[in-house]
């Protein structure tokens, strides 16, 4: 029982840490012998909007079954996303099938410029600010899965450096080091230009005694 119960609460936790986002859900029908029989399938995004996205795909006979189903595959199936701050390091493009998308990085107050099913993963996914265009099918599971293969192909500008044999980027230093070391630099110069204080005089010789 309480190895049931920690797996319970785990289950919770990571329920909690993730958000989910409803792409389309499609209505299918099976014409048999009693008649026709409905089924749905759903397309979920699952993230937890700091660098995490999944996708999952789920089928059942009710709506319900169907979004629960794709939300745990999506769970199952989650991949990290290289970022730089709130956008992406650089542009790039995926396919799938015949849907093609283009990512494009964008400065901060920009926002998403990007629509269909692109913009729910690049939300689960925590990019605020982006240019995307899909130049392909207008399939829905197709341009996400498009955007998801983009996604995997970003790469942070080390692994790029490195590859092309390039010397690493220096670090930055940070705000608080920068701007202790020109007051430590000025101290010193303050120190030379100040003039030298003036010697003391030396002490007048006492008169000498009156000889006797």
């Amino acid at each position: 029982m309480p190895r049931d119960n920690d797996r319970r609460n785990d289950r919770e936790r990571e329920e909690s840490e993730f958000s989910e986002q409803l792409v389309y859900i499609n209505r299918s029908s099976k014409t048999t012998k009693g008649g026709r029989r409905m089924s749905f399938s759903a397309v979920i995004v699952v993230g937890d909007k700091k660098g995490r996205v999944g996708l999952g795909y789920g089928k059942a006979n009710e709506v319900a079954d169907a979004i629960r189903k794709g939300g745990e595959s999506a769970r199952r199936h989650l991949q990290r996303v290289v970022m730089k701050g709130s956008t992406i390091p650089h542009s790039v493009t995926g396919q799938c099938d015949g849907g093609r998308v283009l990512l494009m990085p964008a400065s901060e107050g920009t926002g998403m410029i990007v629509g269909g099913g692109m913009r729910a993963v690049l939300e689960m996914a925590g990019v605020r600010n982006v240019l995307g265009k899909s130049q392909g099918s207008k399939n829905r599971l197709n341009v996400v899965k498009a955007t998801l293969d983009a996604l995997s192909k970003l790469r942070p500008a080390e692994a790029i450096r490195a590859e092309r044999g390039l010397a690493p980027l220096p670090e930055a230093k940070p705000a608080e080091e920068s701007a202790q070391e020109p007051v430590a630099a000025a101290e010193p110069a303050a120190q030379a230009e100040a003039p030298a204080a003036p010697a003391e005089a030396p002490a007048e010789a006492a008169p000498a005694a009156d000889a006797q």
